[in-house]
């Protein structure tokens, strides 16, 4: 299934609509976060055009979304400079995913502070070996090509580093192109279970740091580091960063750890 198939029953206006052929997309039993979050956001722009950029998001995943869902949106407030929207998905038994989308237009720069560039910079794409070939859920095999972003053989705790980029050629903004692909690593508590089991993304905030990216080749080296794991829960820092080594997108996430 193509992005632009996925999206096409996304129409802004609200009501049911019909993800046909989900299933590239999906990651279990539901449509993997990064692919149901873009549904919700573009969901919004849809329905408010000429929005300014998107600065910040706050997503909820409540439960499973499959082929069957209705979506909706609605401007919270809408000011001088920014805009605030609520979109949601739901299923036949309630709201699926529920997200805050925070738009603002650019303003003359009053605090300058770029932010700090990664650790251990892994070098470009193409210095790195192809990674998960063959390997984890069927959205990433469909849809992605992976590539490491961290020595293979070394201990890095409960940090996960890949290179990311999309297959398809698609039409997709810089800032859907983070939206869909800023969700695409494994938590790094993975790297620290003490057993295998199931893992589920609960929440994800982020901030979009530039949302006029454009990075060489679609390539983004993507770091998913557990902060605090105990409980059956890790806190996630999510971060992005382009082949030049600007960041542009870091966020947090909770997510619960079974097993």
């Amino acid at each position: 299934m193509t992005i632009a198939s996925l999206l096409e029953p996304v129409t802004g206006k609200p009501g049911p609509a019909r993800l046909d052929n989900a299933s590239d997309w999906m990651q279990g039993r539901t449509l993997y976060g990064g692919a149901s979050a873009l549904v919700a956001f573009t969901m919004a722009q849809r329905a408010f055009p000429d929005l300014p950029p998107l600065r910040a998001a706050q997503i909820g995943f409540v439960a499973p979304i499959g082929e069957e869902i209705e979506l909706s949106a609605e401007i919270v407030r809408e000011g001088r400079n920014v805009t605030q929207i609520r979109s949601e998905i739901r299923n036949e038994k309630g709201v699926a995913l529920t997200a805050f989308w925070l738009f603002a237009a650019e303003r003359e720069a009053n605090a300058l502070r770029p932010a700090d560039p990664p650790e251990n910079w892994p070098g470009a794409p193409s210095d790195n070996a192809p990674a998960m070939q063959g390997q984890g859920p069927s959205f990433i095999q469909n849809n992605f090509e992976l590539r490491f972003g961290q020595s293979k053989d070394a201990d890095h705790g409960a940090t996960i580093r890949r290179w990311a980029r999309l297959t398809e050629e698609h039409d997709l903004d810089p800032v859907s192109k983070l939206v869909l692909m800023g969700d695409v690593m494994p938590p790094g508590a993975m790297r620290i279970m003490q057993r295998m089991g199931p893992i589920s993304s609960i929440n994800w905030s982020f901030n979009v740091l530039d949302p006029h990216t454009q990075s060489d080749g679609g390539w983004y080296l993507a770091e998913n580091a557990s902060q605090h794991a105990d409980a059956g829960y890790s806190s996630e820092r999510l971060r992005m960063w382009d082949t030049n080594g600007r960041q542009v997108l870091d966020g947090l996430q909770c997510v619960a750890v079974f097993g």
